[in-house]
């Protein structure tokens, strides 16, 4: 018998509605939901096919021991007492700084998951912590916390009521959007244009949404920093600023306004080659718009000044008075005052360094690009230990060649997934977890926290169907971890009790209806809701398609929900200031950088490293990454569409199959992330495609990492393309786990080729 059940998705942002349905215990079909309070029936294939993921027969269903290179199924019991055991060793022999955690995108988007993860690491006293946002976005939360007191004061642009938007290396239609829910991109985006509105894109390809924007603008890769530094010098040239409101709620303005005096459109044209015109176009359009808004994301963030980028961009939406206006920039109000209470608390404002290049910890995690020197640099807080926390850094980390050889080394690696993907072929243990679909849940913390919402809205899940086997959900390991290294919850014996209690509550509660007894997140989520005054969990469940929530109210943010200590934005802070004393450097390095830039390019079927394990997305032409070139590079260097070409960095040299793309800037290559799955023992359609991993070619360690936000340069790389000649290297590629995709993966190919 089918049945149909509401639920949302939790792959990104945009937490689209959908309907489930649900037969013989297994997912049938998902659709969306057309009635759903702010998706309103919109849905991409990626989340309507999600289910083949979870039901695939390569789902982690046991935990696992690797005892060489075999994987032995043991109980819960087995895993749980070794891996506290070699905890409570490590910790009594090296410190608990000896012992670390990788948070990857996937535990964002669940609400309890990353609470429980941070309660582990906090109740070792580890401040080795680690997440996937030193990889895209952790120059945003290190910025906020200087300018306006606290990291996850995040401005996003008023969708539905700007009347100018520019967006910088970022592409919605394909990707949606980063730090704000807005489903069905191109509708919103057409909607901004019917009222007679403006959008830019500006971006070194001709991208899906620049396809549906007013305009485009080609930009060279890297150099964004010098069209925020135009952008600025060009609107206080023309009057754009607005000084009483800069004078009443902002400090700082003067050192700006002289950073930026020799910066003109004319002078950063050479670095970005974006015309000084156009750029003025640009200015004016923004200018004169009844509310407007810049707005970036991965392209800029991962750039190599992704922090003084965004600096700039706050800056000149808050000087132009767009910042907390209607169709400007909002910063918005979740269910709780959360600035203010991290601020109280400490909360992600821990004054915690790394061992290796001393890099301020941002939202209390450290850079991931020094996490192998971490490991194979001996001395004290020498890393030992890994947690993997929903997320696969051999795929998604700089240098990720280097970072298999690192993790070789570990005494202990643990990874909790509902794969075993690259990363978990390395580790010594790995542990089944619920999918989405298996566990209740409420909007993940932008929305709830944060009012990150263009409509906002609450909603809340029940699990769709039950696990089929032994899978746990992350906040229930996570206490089970504490109690077997002997290290209670957030350092809280109190807490720990506590917990454990409402467990075996739960689990008399559950008695003869199977299945494990964890946590009974259902109250643990009303308690959540209830500190908001939200109702509870089971009342939020009775608006199956989402119940709204007031509108962001437009002023409220400067006349009172700044956190800085004067309670003012902070225009100019120190530490950016100095960053910026290296501006002619960076301009004349620029200049002198004749190779081609290498971007990052995403398509309707790929997530991530995610979605490639489903057949239908890696069939045909499909099941590699291909690099893309503009007619003029591939002609220059003796390439055809089709050819195989080999692509060196300072890092590696990669080889994949090339086609031509006149969309691409001329001197610019785009080479799609997420692949390289042939050393993954546990993915057996991902196994088998031909992609390499782009990140190879990245740098890290602490020289090659941005110092305020702890950033890999992970677009924008500089590049040498040449027809693929000879059989690569070995000793390449000696960091790369077994059936490396720079070697066998492509030989693999050029055999199919052959044949």
């Amino acid at each position: 018998m089918k049945e149909s059940r509401a639920t949302f998705c939790r792959i990104c942002e945009s937490m689209c509605g959908l309907e489930v349905e649900v037969e013989a215990g297994r997912i049938a079909r998902i659709r969306p939901n057309p009635g759903h309070v702010a998706t309103e029936g919109f849905a991409c294939m990626k989340g309507l096919n999600q289910h083949k993921l979870y039901d695939s027969p390569d789902r982690l269903e046991y935990p696992e021991k690797r005892i060489g290179d075999r994987w032995e199924r043991i109980s819960w019991d087995q895993a749980l007492a070794e891996i506290g055991t070699r905890v409570r060793a490590l910790k009594t022999g090296h410190g608990p700084d000896s012992i670390g955690m990788y948070v990857g995108t996937a535990a964002g988007f669940s609400m309890l998951h990353p609470i429980f993860a941070q309660g582990f690491m906090q109740g070792l006293g580890s401040k080795s912590l680690y997440s996937s946002a030193s990889q895209d976005c952790s120059n945003k939360f290190a910025v906020a916390r200087e300018i306006y007191g606290f990291p996850f004061s995040q401005a996003y642009p008023d969708v539905d009521r700007t009347h100018c938007l520019i967006i910088v290396g970022a592409n919605p239609v394909v990707s949606k959007w980063s730090f704000l829910q807005v489903p069905n991109p191109v509708r919103r985006l057409r909607e901004i244009q019917s009222r007679g509105g403006r959008v830019w894109i500006v971006d070194p390809r001709r991208t899906e949404t620049a396809k549906v924007a007013s305009e485009h603008a080609f930009i060279r890769p890297g150099s964004d920093l010098f069209f925020y530094l135009a952008f600025l010098n060009e609107l206080i040239a023309t009057g754009g600023v607005d000084r009483a409101r800069v004078e009443r709620s902002m400090t700082g303005f003067a050192a700006v306004e002289d950073l930026v005096r020799d910066w003109s459109p004319e002078r950063c044209e050479r670095a970005t080659h974006l015309d000084a015109e156009t750029l003025r176009r640009m200015v004016r359009d923004y200018r004169e718009a009844e509310g407007a808004a810049l707005y970036s994301s991965t392209g800029v963030n991962m750039g190599g000044n992704g922090s003084l980028c965004f600096w700039l961009q706050e800056v000149i939406n808050a000087v132009s008075g767009n910042l907390d206006r209607p169709g400007g920039t909002l910063i918005g109000e979740g269910i709780v005052d959360f600035a203010r209470f991290g601020v109280r608390s400490g909360m992600f404002m821990e004054d915690v360094h790394s061992r290796i290049g001393g890099f301020r910890a941002v939202n209390d995690t450290l850079p991931g690009g020094v996490m192998a020197d971490e490991i194979l640099t001996p001395g004290d807080r020498q890393l030992r230990a890994l947690f993997v926390t929903g997320g696969n850094p051999l795929v998604t980390m700089a240098n990720s060649g280097r970072l298999a050889k690192a993790f070789r080394e570990l005494e202990l690696l643990v990874t909790l997934d509902i794969y075993r993907n690259e990363t978990g072929s390395l580790a010594h243990y790995t542990l089944p977890c619920t999918s989405p679909f298996e566990r209740p849940d409420l909007l993940f913390a932008f929305p709830l926290l944060m009012g990150m919402q263009s409509r906002p809205y609450l909603q809340a899940t029940e699990p769709v169907h039950p696990p089929r086997q032994e899978q746990r959900d992350e906040a229930s390991i996570y206490l089970d971890l504490c109690e077997a290294a002997g290290s209670p919850l957030f350092g809280s014996r109190i807490a720990q009790k506590t917990l454990q209690a409402l467990r075996r509550l739960d689990r008399r509660r559950r008695k003869g209806t199977g299945g494990y007894p964890g946590l009974p997140q259902e109250l643990l989520l009303s308690l959540l809701l209830r500190l908001g005054r939200q109702g509870s969990y089971r009342r939020l469940l009775g608006s199956p398609d989402g119940r709204p929530r007031p509108e962001q109210e437009v002023g409220r943010f400067l006349d009172g929900r700044i956190v800085t200590p004067d309670k003012k934005v902070h225009l100019a802070p120190e530490r950016l200031l100095e960053r910026a004393t290296g501006l002619q450097e960076i301009f004349d390095r620029e200049l002198g950088e004749k190779r081609l830039r290498l971007i990052t390019k995403r398509s309707h079927e790929t997530h991530n490293s995610w979605t490639h394990n489903i057949e239908e997305f890696v069939r045909g032409d499909r099941n590699t990454n291909h690099l893309y070139m503009h007619p003029a590079d591939a002609s220059k260097v003796g390439l055809a569409h089709g050819e195989l070409a080999d692509v060196h960095s300072k890092t590696a040299t990669v080889r994949v199959p090339i086609r031509i793309l006149p969309d691409l800037m001329q001197g610019t290559v785009a080479l799609p992330h997420g692949w390289g799955h042939q050393g993954a023992t546990g993915l057996t359609v991902a196994s088998r495609t031909k992609g390499v991993n782009v990140n190879l070619l990245a740098a890290d360690g602490p020289e090659e990492i941005e110092s305020l936000s702890g950033m890999a340069v992970l677009t924008g790389i500089p590049v040498e393309v040449t027809p693929a000649a000879g059989p690569l290297d070995e000793n390449d590629w000696s960091g790369i786990a077994r059936n490396d995709p720079g070697n066998r993966g492509h030989e693999a190919w050029r055999r199919d080729e052959e044949r």
